[in-house]
C-alpha cells in the first residue's frame, strides 16, 4: 500500500508540473522560441530535472515543445502557413464535433456546457484572460467529451493544444474576444434546441473568424503586409 501511495504522488507532481508549464506557454507566460533552461525551471517550480524533463516529453508530445539540435527545448512557435493548415483541420473537425455534441450530448452535458459559457462571461468581464483561457479550456473538455468520437476528440484535443499558442496572442485584438463570446452564446443557443446543422454552421464561422483573428497578429509580428 505504502509503495502504491508513492506511486500516486509521483504522477501527480508530473502531472503539476505539465499543468504549470503548459498554462505559462499557453497565457503567454513563456513566449514562443524562448529557450527553457532546465537549472532555472528546476529552482523556480522546486522539482527534480527528471520530474521536469517527464512533462517538458508530454508537452513536446502536444507540439508546445520542441527541441533544437544544440540549443536544447524551447517554447514552439509557429509559422503563418502553419497555423493556416492548422486552422484548416480545426474548421472540419470542430464543426464536426459541434454537430455531434447537439445530436449525442446527454442534458446534463448540454446544462454543463452553459454554466461554463456563464464563466467565461463572468472572465470577460473582468478582464480576466487566464480566466478565459481556463473557461475555453474547459468548454472545448465538454464538448469534446460528449461528440461521441473518440477519435476526434483525439485529434482535435491535439490540435486545440497547438491552438492556445495562438489563443493568447489573439486575445491582443480587443475586438475579437467580444465577438467570440457571441459566436460561443449563438452555438449554445443551437445546442440547446438541438439544431445539429445550425451548431455545424455556427462553429465553421467561428473557427473561420478565430482564423482571421490569429493569422492577422502573426501577420504583423512577421512583417507581412
Amino acid at each position: 500500500m505504502v509503495t502504491e501511495l508513492k506511486q500516486v504522488k509521483l504522477e501527480t507532481l508530473r502531472a503539476q508540473v505539465e499543468n504549470t508549464l503548459r498554462k505559462a506557454i499557453i497565457s503567454g507566460e513563456l513566449s514562443p522560441g524562448e529557450k527553457l533552461i532546465e537549472r532555472e525551471l528546476c529552482q523556480m517550480l522546486g522539482v527534480s530535472r527528471q520530474s521536469l524533463r517527464e512533462a517538458m516529453r508530454k508537452l513536446e508530445a502536444e507540439k508546445l515543445i520542441v527541441i533544437v539540435p544544440h540549443r536544447g527545448p524551447e517554447v514552439a512557435s509557429m509559422s503563418i502557413d502553419q497555423a493556416r493548415e492548422l486552422f484548416a483541420l480545426r474548421q472540419l473537425l470542430e464543426s464536426y464535433a459541434a454537430q455531434e455534441f447537439t445530436i449525442h450530448a446527454s442534458d446534463q452535458q448540454i446544462k454543463e456546457l452553459i454554466k461554463t459559457v456563464k464563466r467565461l462571461k463572468e472572465a470577460v468581464k473582468k478582464n480576466d484572460s487566464e480566466g478565459v483561457l481556463q473557461a475555453k479550456a474547459e468548454f472545448y473538455g465538454i464538448l469534446l467529451g460528449g461528440c461521441g468520437n473518440n477519435l476526434v476528440r483525439e485529434v482535435l484535443g491535439g490540435l486545440l493544444s497547438r491552438v492556445s499558442l495562438l489563443r493568447a496572442t489573439s486575445l491582443m485584438l480587443e475586438d475579437r474576444l467580444p465577438q467570440s463570446l457571441k459566436e460561443i452564446e449563438a452555438l449554445v443557443a443551437c445546442i440547446k434546441l438541438r439544431d445539429p446543422d445550425g451548431a455545424r454552421a455556427i462553429s465553421f464561422e467561428h473557427v473561420s473568424n478565430a482564423q482571421k483573428a490569429a493569422l492577422g497578429v502573426l501577420e504583423y509580428q512577421f512583417g507581412v503586409s
